[in-house]
């Protein structure tokens, strides 16, 4: 789902009579506060799962083209737990 297509399927679904553009800012500052959440280390919403901050460490690996070591830094990425009953709709 694109978010041209995430817009048109709240604004079929709205209760109240929103525009798109409406709608549009609407879905970007809840993605943009979910966003915020993550970074300050987990968010979690009931019935559909948990975000959370998980941490790499640095380690070794291989180059595939060449086969030469290369160093791969730490880095920091978002892991996803659903909740059950999401997992459950599957």
């Amino acid at each position: 789902m694109t978010k041209k297509e995430l817009v048109a399927s709240v604004q079929e679904t709205a209760a109240a009579e929103l525009t798109k553009k409406q709608i549009d800012e609407i879905v970007d500052v809840v993605f943009s506060t979910i966003a915020n959440a993550i970074k300050e280390g987990r968010y979690s919403h009931p019935d559909f799962g948990t975000f959370t901050v998980k941490s790499r460490a640095a380690r070794t690996g291989r180059n595939p083209r060449t086969g030469k070591e290369i160093k791969i830094p730490a880095s920091k990425s978002v892991s996803f737990k659903p909740a059950p009953a999401l997992k459950n709709s599957l």
